[in-house]
Parts: C-alpha cells; structure tokens; sequence
C-alpha cells in the first residue's frame, strides 16, 4: 500500500487492550499507512507504558472510558476479555466511533444483537477479527470451492483441536460468566466461521452439540503456555465441544472444538469436505502458528485419478483484518451500513444454540 494515496487527514485510532491480542491490533496499525494511533488503554501500568514507547503513542489509559473521552478519535480496536466487549463497543459507537473487536462477538446473542443495534443506531462500523479466514490456504480452498472446483459441497468437518491448550485455571477464560463459554465460544467460533465462509454462507437450520469437561476439573490439559494448574477457581467450562449442524440445501457441517484431550501433541486446526465433484482436506499442525498448512484436492478426469496440491502463501492474520477494517471506514456511508455486525451476530446465534442443545440434550432449531 502506497501512504501517497490517501489524500485527507489519517485516521485517528485507539486500542484498548495490551494482551497478545491488542499488540496484534497494535502492530497492525502501526504497518498500516494513513493511520495515527493517539491512544492505547490497559490495566498493566508497566506494559502499558512499554507498548506507548514502542509505538509512540501519545496517550495512554488505564481506564478505557478515560480514551473514549479524547476528541477526533476516528476509531478504536476492543481486545479485551468477552465481558467487556459489549459495554466498550456500544459506548465507543454511540460517542460514533466505528469499531473493531475481538471475537467472538459477545458473551451471548443477546449481547451481541445489542451491538449491532448500537453500530445501526450510530451508523458507525462494526467489525470483528476473524483472522483465521484469511489464512492463504483457506483462502485457496476457498477460490477452488466458489469456482466449482468440488461441485455441490454435502460434507464438511472442521476443527480446532489442542491436546494442552487449557488457558490459566481461574483466568476469564474458564469462567462462563466471563467468557460466554469454554472452547466453542474462543476457538470453536472460528472454527464455525471459516467452516460458513468457505461453503458460501448457507443458513443454519439446526444443531446438535455435545461439551465435555474431563480434563480441566482434574487439573490436567495445561502445559508452560497456557496452564490449568495451580489455582483456587473452579474450572467451570467445558473442555471438548462437538457440533452437529445441519445447512439448508440438505448439506451438513460438523464441528470440533477442543482446549485438551489426549492425542497428537501439535495443535491442528483442520478443514473437510466432500463434494459431487472432488473434495479436499486442509491440516495444519502446529495452528495457529503454522503459517500454510497441506492442503490437498481430490478429483478424477476421465475416469482417472487426478488428486493435487495447491500452493498457498501464507495468510496476513490481524494485519488483514485491521486493513481491512480500514478500508471499509475509508469507503464511507455508502458501505458502513453493510458492516453492523451482523455476520458475527450471526456465529453467536450458533453458539449459543450449541450450548443450548449441549444443556437440554436435544437438537435445536434456528
């Protein structure tokens, strides 16, 4: 990208979070020509004021109201814990803000549909990082599929799977009051997005899910990254999730979600499918820092075998997803109203019905 092509002012930006999260918003921003961060807010005073340095920010909060308050502030990225995620972003886009968060959207849906209202309400964006999607192999998958490479896609697995993935026992992540949920609601949603964004976005009619909590009660499924060790909370998520969902058009989806259990040691974020006229099967271990996983194509011609497999460049991640953010907030009125939110209200809507049908043991309609 060319810093020459933008002819008006830059755009002023905040983040509010500093975890690994913020920090990708923060590089991204910084890599991101036409932008100026004015502001950055998180409660860890020292890294607060080591990230302010790094990128020459002028103002740094431990508060985030205290950053809403700023005048010509453009836009701000929430990269808090999911609680926080509501109450930051209605306020951000009622003081009209346009506004990038984290996934999963919300706790709930009914969180989540409050956002939209507000983004709608404001007229403002809002966005959420859903940087798995744009991941080069998935994006490769994703051309061959919509080019009807595989046919009519009737078949699909994917899934997320860790064997010692558990976040600190007793952080917000194993709080359900907190997180909305235990590994369905933090991988499990981008397991479900990209699974929706390569197959073209059908409607989900119904699910059937299933969770398990057999490792994190027991302290086990921990390792030196993240650790289920040594704390006096309850662990009070599930562990394993599974989803059986059902698409209109009469093609079916299943989805894995998994912090812990015992298999192979690498991490492996994975994508199946079988279609009328080839398939295709994406593994990429050692996810999410594996930068291009096999991807591998399964077809015939004349009769005869004719499997391959493509190259992919490695996707951008958060990089893509803030220039993307960008873009649409450059493109104005005429394109914000096409960005409230509503895809990602869309995967809460899931969740929330997978975790219904886990509680009542029953499928559930949308």
């Amino acid at each position: 990208m060319n810093p020459d092509q933008f002819q008006g002012p830059a755009l002023r930006v905040g983040v509010v979070g500093i975890g690994w999260a913020g920090q990708q918003h923060l590089n991204a921003y910084s890599n991101s020509p036409g932008v100026e961060i004015v502001a950055v807010a998180g409660m860890e005073e020292e890294l607060l004021h080591s990230l302010q340095a790094t990128h020459a920010i002028p103002n740094a909060f431990l508060r985030w109201e205290d950053m809403l308050e700023l005048e010509d502030l453009d836009a701000i990225s929430v990269a808090v814990p999911t609680f926080l995620h509501a109450p930051i972003a209605i306020a951000a886009l009622e003081r009209g803000l346009h506004v990038l968060s984290e996934k999963p959207l919300a706790r709930t849906a009914d969180e989540g549909r409050a956002m939209v209202e507000a983004a709608r309400g404001a007229g403002r964006v809002l966005d959420v990082a859903f940087n798995h999607r744009r991941r080069g192999d998935i994006q490769t998958l994703k051309s061959i599929i919509d080019e009807g490479g595989l046919g009519r896609p009737y078949y699909a697995k994917a899934s997320w799977l860790r064997r010692t993935g558990i976040p600190r026992l007793g952080s917000w992540f194993t709080n359900p009051e907190l997180s909305g949920g235990g590994p369905m609601a933090d991988i499990g949603v981008h397991v479900l997005d990209y699974a929706l964004h390569l197959l073209g976005e059908p409607k989900v009619l119904s699910v059937s899910a299933t969770v398990h909590a057999e490792l994190g009660p027991r302290g086990r499924g921990g390792s030196a990254r993240f650790s289920a060790m040594s704390s006096e909370h309850a662990f009070e998520v599930e562990d394993f999730a599974s989803a059986f969902i059902r698409l209109e058009g009469g093609a079916t989806l299943l989805i894995e979600a998994g912090w812990a259990s015992y298999r192979e040691k690498d991490d492996v974020l994975g994508f199946m499918v079988y279609g009328t006229d080839g398939g295709a099967e994406l593994v990429a271990k050692g996810s999410p820092s594996a930068p291009v996983g096999q991807l591998t194509i399964f077809t015939d011609k004349d009769g005869e075998n004719a499997d391959y497999s493509p190259e992919s460049q490695p996707g951008r991640g958060h990089q893509a997803v803030v220039e993307d953010f960008l873009d649409i907030v450059r493109g104005g009125e005429a394109v914000w109203g096409h960005h409230d939110g509503s895809l990602a209200l869309n995967r809460a809507e899931i969740i929330d019905a997978c975790y219904r049908s886990a509680r009542e043991a029953k499928e559930v309609q949308l």
